[in-house]
């Protein structure tokens, strides 16, 4: 059963939500995540995926007392990301109540640092973010496209580790076209092992049933939920089925 992973992008301490990545065409859902969070546990979810869009343009955490505030009021298991580049990013992150971690340009530009994150810390708690448009990695809160191919730059980390990658095709993140399905199935043929979470288009209770028809273990849910197009009571047997 695949596992579903509500999203919260926090800006100045709020719950929004962008469009292909651009900070231009930001939308606020909520003064307070704390509350979308509390929504999200209400209805069974138990996962939660915290993306730090103001740490991912200053390079370093910012949103972290948002992270502890939620990650003490509810019982969600949170992995958090977004602009983390130091061992002192992840120390403040997993103080906060974080889970575990997401760097995917740290994995780009510093590879030998996320290379410690996984040894010091576990592969268990460090997730990779392959980030990208065209299949090519895009870094830096996705404002930097890459020559990297997306497939072989998880293979690569695999060898060195990682267990589960988040994959987002940041040509739909945002726009509610429905999912990268092509993408994932190849990546899940090159490597049947990886634990997938598809993230970017989702945009109806179908295009989740056709991820989990292509044995994807996890699905990032984020403007679907917010815009109404993905009812939390629909994700039920999902979330029933998953415990």
């Amino acid at each position: 059963m695949i596992e579903i992973i509500p999203a919260i992008d926090i800006i100045e301490g709020k719950a929004v939500r962008l469009s292909q990545g651009n900070y231009e065409q930001k939308k606020v859902y909520n003064e307070d995540p704390l509350e979308v969070a509390k929504m999200f546990e209400s209805h069974g979810i138990n996962r939660l995926h915290m993306v730090d869009l103001d740490g991912a343009k200053a390079n370093r955490i910012i949103n972290y007392r948002v992270l502890e505030r939620i990650a003490s009021r509810t019982s969600l298991i949170i992995d958090f990301g977004g602009g983390l580049k130091s061992d002192s990013d992840l120390d403040i992150a997993f103080d906060n109540g974080a889970a575990m971690v997401t760097g995917g340009s740290i994995a780009v530009k510093n590879p030998e640092i996320f290379q410690r994150w996984i040894d010091k810390f576990g592969a268990k708690y460090i997730i990779l973010g392959a980030d990208c448009k065209d299949k090519k990695i895009a870094v830096s809160g996705w404002t930097e496209t890459t020559d990297e191919e997306v497939i072989p730059f998880i293979e690569k980390w695999r060898r060195q580790g990682i267990l589960k990658v988040i994959c987002t095709d940041i040509s739909r993140d945002g726009m509610l076209t429905g999912p990268s399905i092509e993408l994932y199935k190849e990546i899940k043929e090159t490597d049947p092992e990886t634990c997938l979470i598809a993230s970017g288009g989702i945009s109806s209770v179908k295009d989740i049933e056709c991820l989990e028809e292509a044995h994807i273990p996890g699905v990032i849910v984020g403007k679907a939920i917010y815009e109404g197009k993905i009812r939390l009571k629909d994700l039920a047997r999902f979330v029933e089925n998953s415990d």
